[in-house]
């Protein structure tokens, strides 16, 4: 077996990763023969919790985990790190500003940037989960200058499957015009299969831009959805234009609200399949013919998006680096929704770079 690896997991206690654990430490993430050692780190009123969930790992007896190490110190957590998964973040809480949950979160991320810095290999691959997760992502980056920006990534994975698998019931059904957000979470409940007849991984190259947010554009004008054994465009697979523009887009932008107010706390399940899908796609690459969505660094980009911004666009993987896909038609429908993200993503960058004092 290979040397193991060294992973960081942050807000360790929380439910995201009492989901996410479990997969990385049977090898469905790093693979079948990596052995890992994981690294646990929450704040100091949690690591009762930690230890519980420390117990549970050990007594799931995996052959691949060969440490695990609980703390609440950051120069413990990150020291020699090959890849780190910062689901961590301060929540937005009642009442509080825009501007007040991106203050407390830029100390969060500069601290965990700087201890990167400092600790890390230089090689570590980084995703951050904890929302504003791109501008999060984008402070991490700044605060770790000797690590190439490339080596960061933020999570628009859980928006890529949510697209890949939404589609509207038959027209017919009682809850075919029934606004999206009256639908309950089991009536949205329904993959490609329910329309056109295939499951979900015959769906693919859908794209996510820009940020993981209410104004992210989830685009299926190069979707393709294989039926019979061929491969038709999505459009022509759903035949309801009017619904891949509307409210298909309104329902992935607005999925993570719905999922709250059902389950009365936010995605984890599907967060954490996300976050597996995302760290093992940049350890063993992304299938032939295929590309996914994750937020990267801007700069150099072919689409026009402002540089230096951390922005969701499809990819390619190979040898753990991602290539954005270029060459795509952009048509005047999507330009104006990737233009849309892009200004909310320059207003949180300026808001949160002001709050680094440099």
């Amino acid at each position: 077996m290979s040397e193991p690896i060294r992973v960081l997991v942050t807000g360790a206690a929380g439910q995201i990763a009492y989901s996410l654990l479990f997969s990385i430490a049977k090898g469905d993430v790093f693979g079948k023969d990596q052995p890992v050692v994981l690294l646990l780190l929450d704040i100091t009123p949690m690591l009762p919790v930690l230890d519980g969930v420390v117990m549970e790992l050990q007594d799931c007896a995996l052959p691949l985990l060969r440490d695990i190490v609980p703390t609440d110190k950051e120069d413990v957590a990150f020291r020699d790190l090959d890849a780190a998964i910062l689901v961590g973040s301060m929540p937005r809480r009642e009442g509080m500003e825009r501007k007040d949950l991106l203050k407390a979160n830029v100390a969060i991320f500069k601290s965990q940037g700087a201890a990167l810095e400092k600790f890390a290999k230089k090689t570590v691959k980084v995703l951050v989960v904890g929302n504003p997760a791109n501008t999060n992502c984008l402070i991490a980056a700044k605060s770790a200058p000797s690590i190439p920006k490339e080596n960061f990534s933020c999570l628009t994975r859980l928006d890529h499957n949510r697209a890949r698998s939404q589609v509207p019931f038959p027209h017919g059904s009682p809850l075919h015009n029934v606004p999206f957000n009256k639908l309950t979470l089991s009536d949205l409940f329904c993959q490609v299969a329910m329309r056109c007849g295939v499951p979900a991984t015959q769906v693919r190259n859908v794209i996510i831009w820009g940020n993981h947010s209410s104004t992210q554009y989830p685009d299926v004008h190069h979707c393709l959805v294989n039926m019979s054994g061929s491969e038709l465009a999505c459009f022509e697979a759903v035949k309801d234009d009017a619904w891949l523009k509307g409210d298909f887009i309104a329902t992935v932008q607005q999925r993570g609200a719905a999922v709250i107010k059902a389950r009365k706390l936010s995605s984890a399940m599907s967060a954490a399949k996300a976050i597996c899908d995302h760290m093992k796609d940049i350890w063993s690459g992304t299938p032939e013919g295929e590309f996914i969505s994750m937020g990267i660094y801007s700069s150099g980009n072919s689409y026009g998006v402002p540089e230096d911004l951390i922005y969701s666009f499809p990819v390619r993987i190979k040898d753990k680096t991602w290539k954005i896909v270029d060459g795509l038609a952009v048509n005047d429908f999507s330009r104006s929704k990737m233009e849309a993200t892009a200004a909310e993503l320059m207003e949180e960058r300026d808001t949160a770079v002001s709050f680094l004092g440099v």
